[in-house]
């Protein structure tokens, strides 16, 4: 009797035992997923944050050299003006996607700038303008880097939270899918070489 009363005791006790271990495995996976997201999210922030540190060193050279070329090419103020007004469009642009097209705006004015300073002998030969102009090929580079950068976060991420399961977690944490730093279609044209 004993016997009889311990075994119907034992498979109850053995089921609840691995329904509670899939809870646990169950809840353990769901608790890693969020971090993995939280990690995720926080290292897109970062990669955005790193961005705007060299968006920022590109403003602050900007209005230096639109000064250098302005005292070379006084009839040139259109140019001049359209860079300026570009700077400031990309400085005030808060959202990802307004930030990134106020930077290819502000990319193009700047080729502008610097084909109207290649009609300028003597400006190509002032050493603050060429100081200028490396560093701002300089930042340039690093930019780039540091968009290459943020764009691979954000596929991980993306890709992260369309995959299954995670993205049941994804959709509880009210994700997003991150936006891509992206040049626009104009920019993705060859140029044209004639002679």
């Amino acid at each position: 009797m004993l016997n009889l009363l311990l075994a119907n005791w034992v498979v109850p006790v053995a089921v609840a035992a691995v329904i509670l271990l899939l809870i646990i495995i169950l809840v353990a996976c769901c608790v890693g997923t969020y971090n993995k997201f939280v990690r995720m999210r926080n290292t897109c922030e970062e990669a955005w944050a790193t961005i705007d540190v060299y968006l920022k060193k590109r403003y602050d050279l900007i209005p230096n050299l639109v000064e250098t070329v302005k005292g070379f090419a006084k009839h040139e103020s259109q140019t001049l003006e359209n860079v300026i007004a570009a700077r400031n469009a990309a400085m005030t642009a808060t959202a990802p996607k307004d930030k990134i097209a106020a930077e290819n705006a502000l990319t193009g004015t700047l080729r502008s700038l610097f084909a109207v300073a290649e009609a300028y002998p003597q400006l190509q030969a002032n050493a603050n303008f060429l100081d200028l102009q490396n560093q701002l090929k300089l930042i340039e580079s690093e930019l780039a880097n540091a968009r290459k950068y943020y764009n691979a976060t954000v596929r991980q991420i993306n890709t992260k939270m369309q995959s299954f399961p995670s993205n049941l977690i994804a959709k509880c944490m009210k994700l997003e899918k991150f936006d891509y730093y992206e040049i626009e279609e104009a920019e993705k044209q060859n140029v044209s070489v004639r002679f």
